[in-house]
């Protein structure tokens, strides 16, 4: 039997996969194109789990490419999901400074917001955030009108039909093990049997590390898995949140604490915690890969990362044991909430990249040599900046193929 020959591979079916799939065919229809996915269904993994957030672009340091990404992403993403026909809503948000100490981080926040481009800002006074949220409380608040909520499992299916009606190939089940140059193309080994491409790109998301390192890529950063645990606001109490209340994240720290997140069937979903994972798909704290937890032990920056923030693990880690702390942490933003109105959710896991020095990289990165291009850093807003990141990636990718 002939081994399958592409002229381009992507490996991992994740909204970035499909994406740039997607983005390549339409720039060149007619191209043998397949995406390689090791599960048997598209987005299991991060795109599968996240929040559901259309994020507006507050957040990002200007310039990032987080900042640019995000706000052109979440207009793409929307423009998309209109002729589609995908639902979504712009449900709104709020962050909320609940201490005079995070005040100026609030007004800088704001400041980053409006220098991105985020349409409709406001800055709240304290008896203004009852008006958007009539349960909130705090000292002041940012109101983003443009932040909304999506099922993005829906839109990675509607990319996968768009990478099939284009022609296009998605193999699942099919888990790359090995890469090697021959011939001037690329060979790949995976569990359901060689194929060969004569470009590559990798948009594996908790190994993209593990798959750049096969093609002799430098092995920094890493990735380290964080999990993430939500819970959900019990049946009829949703209606103590109408859409998004977040706290002022720390800007040191590239998570944005536990918030109040509408979902499209209804549910409130509160959290997610970071907490370190001892498997890269550990979505459970009793999962744990000997090998994968000793690849992270081997890499010096998790105990540079350790030793500047063991302080804010240590309250993590409480948080995610403790029901109580859990309680008090939302209670500051929402003081109607009682510790039964918070029952178990789901988790998910995040795939950190973690310098060689410790620093927890917080913007997009990616790697290319001839004729591959790996995705080493793809952290929120992802989701949201997918169709965006798609043609940054074919736009960096054709330069050189």
């Amino acid at each position: 039997m002939s081994t399958p020959e592409f002229d381009i591979a992507v490996v991992g079916a994740g909204l970035l996969g499909l994406a740039t799939a997607r983005e390549l065919l339409q720039r060149y229809p007619g191209r043998r194109l397949a995406i390689l996915e090791k599960e048997a269904a598209i987005a299991s993994h991060q795109s599968g789990h996240n929040s559901g957030v259309i994020h507006s672009g507050i957040y990002y340091a200007p310039g990032s490419l987080k900042a640019r990404l995000c706000v052109e992403g979440a207009s793409l993403l929307t423009t998309y999901c209109d002729e589609r026909g995908i639902p979504y809503r712009r449900v709104g948000k709020l962050i909320v400074a609940t201490e005079e100490a995070e005040l100026p981080k609030l007004e800088e926040l704001f400041r980053r917001g409006e220098t991105n481009g985020v349409a409709g800002l406001t800055l709240l006074q304290a008896e203004q955030i009852g008006e958007v949220e009539p349960h909130a409380r705090g000292l002041r608040a940012i109101h983003s009108p443009s932040t909304g909520i999506i099922d993005y499992q829906e839109v990675a299916r509607s990319l996968a039909k768009d990478v099939q009606s284009a022609g296009g190939s998605v193999i699942t089940g099919s888990a790359v093990s090995g890469l090697s140059r021959a011939n001037g193309s690329w060979s790949l080994r995976t569990t359901t049997g060689p194929v060969r491409a004569h470009s590559l790109i990798t948009c594996a998301g908790l190994y993209s590390d593990v798959l750049a390192r096969m093609t002799g890529a430098s092995p920094d950063p890493q990735i380290v898995p964080f999990r993430g645990d939500y819970w959900r606001l019990r049946p009829g109490r949703q209606a103590l949140v109408r859409g998004l209340i977040y706290p002022v994240p720390d800007p040191s720290f590239p998570f944005l604490g536990v918030h109040f997140t509408r979902r499209m069937d209804g549910d409130m979903w509160l959290g997610p915690n970071a907490v370190l994972a001892f498997a890269r798909e550990g979505y459970r704290l009793s999962t744990v890969r000997p090998g994968e937890l000793v690849g992270m032990l081997r890499w010096p920056g998790l105990y540079k990362m350790g030793r500047r923030y063991w302080r804010t693990g240590l309250r993590e880690m409480y948080r995610a044991v403790s029901h109580r702390a859990l309680h008090a942490e939302l209670k500051r933003y929402v003081p109607d909430l009682q510790p039964e109105d918070i029952l178990p959710g789901p988790s998910g896991v995040r795939a950190q990249a973690l310098s060689r020095a410790g620093a927890l990289i917080d913007d997009f990165v990616f790697s290319q040599e001839e004729r591959v291009l790996h995705v080493r850093n793809a952290p929120s807003p992802a989701a949201t900046s997918c169709l965006a990141i798609a043609r940054r990636i074919v736009d960096q990718f054709a330069a050189t193929n």
